[in-house]
């Protein structure tokens, strides 16, 4: 098949898939169109949300709709990182064997994975940067397509270890959830509240979404979008000769190359959804926010002054 029926292929079968995640999740539209981005893109993403928006619902749905293994794992303070990973015990032999943890599933929901410690943290980032996991020496390659959702409450931080920048890094996307309308929130109540449940059809097989990935990355792109995204990057950096009073008075620290790479890749994602051969700029800057909030880090000025990353961000278009 020719990239540019394959292209084709896939505006279909991901105007198919839409279809059948709104048959439980209703809104979110925003939500679910950067977290396929991510996965058709080969990333992680970062779900922000306070309890009760359906970030776990979504999840699950994705993987049914997607036709993918999934987990989900509560992330709690004792949560250690042979829980995730597994370990090897004796069995009736006296032979050592390797019993899988749940990060061995195409598709992993880390539920508030700001409430487990650091060493269980790195567990879960090495898992995701290098799709293997190591345990008492042995190597273990994990299944592809493999992707991390992982949520965080905005709100209560009482407890909790907050991820560093350098491990933020990691996730191609931070979406931030909203409170649904008046009117989505009266449909889900008449959707959630009878005995009636919607059955979700799976619509992918692993190699597809695999060959989708691989055909993202052979799009082509012109200089000048690749050029105008590094330039938004920079932009982000405080001090450096492209930032805005903006972001030198208010950010005290920018993104690095990791979100021109995502930048990119995630643009050349979104004209491939929307039918288009190649990106350029109009896609840069749909996908920017995505890739960018969680990678500017703003100071006390920012903050005494209620200015919100968003705006920084769309100040630099």
């Amino acid at each position: 098949m020719s990239d540019v029926a394959a292209v084709e292929q896939l505006v279909k079968k991901h105007k198919a898939l839409k279809a059948e995640i709104s048959k439980v999740i209703i809104g979110q539209d925003e939500v679910v169109k950067q977290v396929l981005l991510a996965i058709f893109s080969g990333g992680h993403a970062l779900l922000i949300g306070v309890p009760g928006l359906a970030k776990t619902l979504l999840v699950n749905t994705l993987a049914q709709a997607l036709g993918l293994d999934f987990k989900r794992i509560q992330f709690t303070p004792d949560l250690m990182p042979s829980d995730i990973l597994g370990s090897e015990i004796l069995d009736e032999n006296r032979q050592f064997k390797f019993i899988k943890g749940p990060l061995f599933a195409n598709i992993i929901l880390a539920d508030e994975i700001n409430r487990t410690p650091p060493k269980t943290q790195a567990a879960l980032l090495e898992a995701m940067q290098e799709r293997a996991v190591t345990i008492a020496g042995n190597h273990y390659n994990l299944s592809l397509p493999y992707f991390v959702l992982a949520t965080q409450n905005p709100i209560e931080q009482e407890g909790t270890y907050p991820l560093p920048e350098a491990q933020l890094d990691r996730f191609m996307f931070a979406i931030n959830l909203e409170y649904p309308s008046f009117s989505e929130e009266v449909d889900i109540v008449k959707a959630t509240t009878t005995d009636v449940s919607a059955t979700v059809n799976p619509l992918f097989s692993a190699q597809e979404i695999i060959d989708f990935q691989q055909l993202i990355r052979r799009i082509p792109v012109a200089d000048n979008v690749i050029e105008y995204a590094v330039q938004l990057v920079t932009k982000t950096r405080p001090k450096s000769p492209q930032a805005t009073e903006l972001v030198n008075n208010y950010i005290d620290w920018g993104a690095g190359p990791r979100a021109s790479q995502n930048l990119i890749l995630a643009a050349k994602t979104n004209a491939a959804l929307n039918g288009k051969f190649s990106p350029d700029i109009a896609d840069v800057q749909s996908v920017a926010k995505g890739i960018l909030r969680h990678r500017m880090i703003k100071n006390y000025k920012a903050e005494a002054e209620g200015l919100t990353i968003e705006t920084i961000i769309e100040s630099l278009f």
